[in-house]
C-alpha cells in the first residue's frame, strides 16, 4: 500500500512539475489572462438576466468582445491616422533632406505614394518599397517568431480568460476540498473579492481617466488658436486613459508626443509665438488629467483593504522585477500577500479572529454589579 501511495505521489509531482514549466514559459500570458479576468468578472454577472436566461458561453463571449474590439478597433484606427499624418508630413515638409543620403530608403520619402490601391501598387511597380521588402526577408526568421509568439500569447489570453469566466467557480469549490477548519475557504473568499474590487477598480480607472482626458482636450481645442490645436484629440484622450495603466511613465507616454507632433508644425513654419498654448496644454494635462484624478479617484478604486500607497508602489516595481507582465502580476501578488497576511496568518499562529474583530469591552465600561437585597 506505501509503495502505490509513493509511485502515485511521484507520478502527481511529476505532473505538478511539468504544469508549473508550462505555466511559467507562458506565465505573461495567463498572468494577463487573470487580470482580464478579474476586471471583467462583474461585467459577465451583471449579463445573468433574471426574465431572459443568457447562456454562460455566449457572456462570456459577449464580455471578450466587448474588451477586445474596441482596443482592436483604437489600436487600428490609431495606426492608420500614423500613417496618414506621417505621410502628409513628409508631403509638406522636406524630410528627405534632412536625412544622410546613403539610405536607400529615404529616396522613397521623397515622394510618398497616394494611400489608394492603385498608388500602392505603383509604388511597388516602381520599386519603392524595394528596401523594406528586403529587410523583411532579411529578417523573416526573428518577424516570423515575434509574430507567432505575438498570436500564441493572445489566444492563449483569450482561451483562458474565457474558460476562467465559465468555470471560475468550480475551480473555486475545487480548491475548497483542501480546506483545514476554514482557514482555506476564508482565505479564498477574502482574496477573490480583493482581487476583483482592485482589478475591476483599474478597469473603471481606465475608462473614468480616458472620459476626462477627452474632455479636456477637445475643451482646451475650443478655446485656442486653430494653429495650436491638438491632433485627433477624442483620439487621443482615449488613447491616454490606457496608458494609465503604464506605471511611472503613464500618461505622459500619450500626451507629451500629440504635444510635440503639435509643436513641430509651428517650428517649422517659423510661428514659434504658438508654442506657449501647447506649454498650457501640458500644464492642463499634468495636473486636470494626470494628477487630480490619481488622486481623487484612485482611493475610491483600490480596493477594501489594499493601501494605496503599496498599490502604486507594486505597479511600479512590477514591470522593473517581472518585465512587463509585472504591471499586472505584482498587484496581484500584492493583493494576495495581503490577504493572507490579514485572514490566514493570524488563525495559524493561533489568534482568534473573533475576539480581534469584536474586543472584550474595557474594565472601565463595565456595567456595576447589581446588589440583591433580601427582604
Amino acid at each position: 500500500m506505501n509503495e502505490k501511495r509513493a509511485v502515485v505521489t511521484l507520478f502527481g509531482v511529476g505532473v505538478a512539475a511539468v504544469t508549473a514549466y508550462i505555466a511559467y514559459r507562458f506565465i505573461a500570458a495567463l498572468t494577463v489572462a487573470v487580470f482580464l479576468y478579474y476586471s471583467t468578472r462583474r461585467f459577465y454577472k451583471y449579463l445573468e438576466l433574471k426574465r431572459v436566461h443568457v447562456p454562460d458561453q455566449v457572456r462570456a463571449a459577449l464580455v471578450i468582445s466587448f474588451l477586445a474590439v474596441p482596443l482592436l478597433a483604437l489600436g487600428s484606427y490609431t495606426a492608420a491616422l500614423l500613417v496618414v499624418e506621417v505621410r502628409n508630413f513628409v508631403a509638406t515638409y522636406p524630410v528627405a533632406e534632412m536625412l544622410p543620403e546613403d539610405a536607400s530608403w529615404v529616396q522613397g520619402l521623397e515622394n510618398p505614394p497616394e494611400l489608394t490601391i492603385q498608388g500602392l501598387a505603383g509604388a511597388y511597380q516602381s520599386g519603392t518599397f524595394d528596401p523594406f521588402i528586403d529587410f523583411a526577408v532579411e529578417h523573416a526568421g526573428m518577424l516570423t517568431s515575434v509574430v507567432s509568439s505575438l498570436l500564441l500569447n493572445l489566444l492563449i489570453v483569450v482561451v483562458v480568460t474565457y474558460y476562467l469566466l465559465i468555470d471560475g467557480s468550480k475551480f473555486h469549490e475545487w480548491l475548497l476540498r483542501f480546506d483545514d477548519d476554514a482557514i482555506v475557504r476564508e482565505y479564498l473568499e477574502a482574496a477573490d473579492r480583493e482581487l476583483e474590487a482592485v482589478l475591476f477598480g483599474n478597469l473603471l480607472n481606465v475608462i473614468l481617466i480616458s472620459l476626462i482626458a477627452i474632455v479636456t482636450f477637445m475643451g482646451y481645442n475650443a478655446l485656442v488658436p486653430s494653429a495650436a490645436e491638438i491632433p485627433y484629440p477624442a483620439l487621443a484622450g482615449a488613447l491616454t486613459g490606457v496608458a494609465s495603466l503604464i506605471p511611472v511613465v503613464g500618461m505622459k507616454i500619450v500626451y507629451a508626443p500629440v504635444a510635440v507632433a503639435a509643436a513641430v508644425p509651428l517650428v517649422l513654419d517659423g510661428n514659434s509665438a504658438m508654442i506657449v498654448y501647447l506649454v498650457g496644454f501640458l500644464a492642463l494635462a499634468v495636473v486636470v488629467v494626470d494628477t487630480i484624478p490619481d488622486l481623487v479617484l484612485r482611493p475610491y478604486l483600490s480596493g477594501e483593504r489594499t493601501h494605496v500607497g503599496l498599490l502604486m508602489l507594486a505597479y511600479i516595481f512590477g514591470p522593473i522585477v517581472f518585465g512587463f507582465y509585472g504591471l499586472f502580476l505584482a498587484p496581484i501578488i500584492l493583493v494576495l500577500g495581503l490577504t493572507f497576511a490579514d485572514t490566514a496568518l493570524p488563525r495559524l499562529l493561533g489568534a482568534d479572529p473573533d475576539r480581534d474583530r469584536n474586543p472584550d469591552p474595557s474594565p472601565e465600561s463595565d456595567p456595576p454589579d447589581q446588589v440583591t437585597v433580601n427582604r
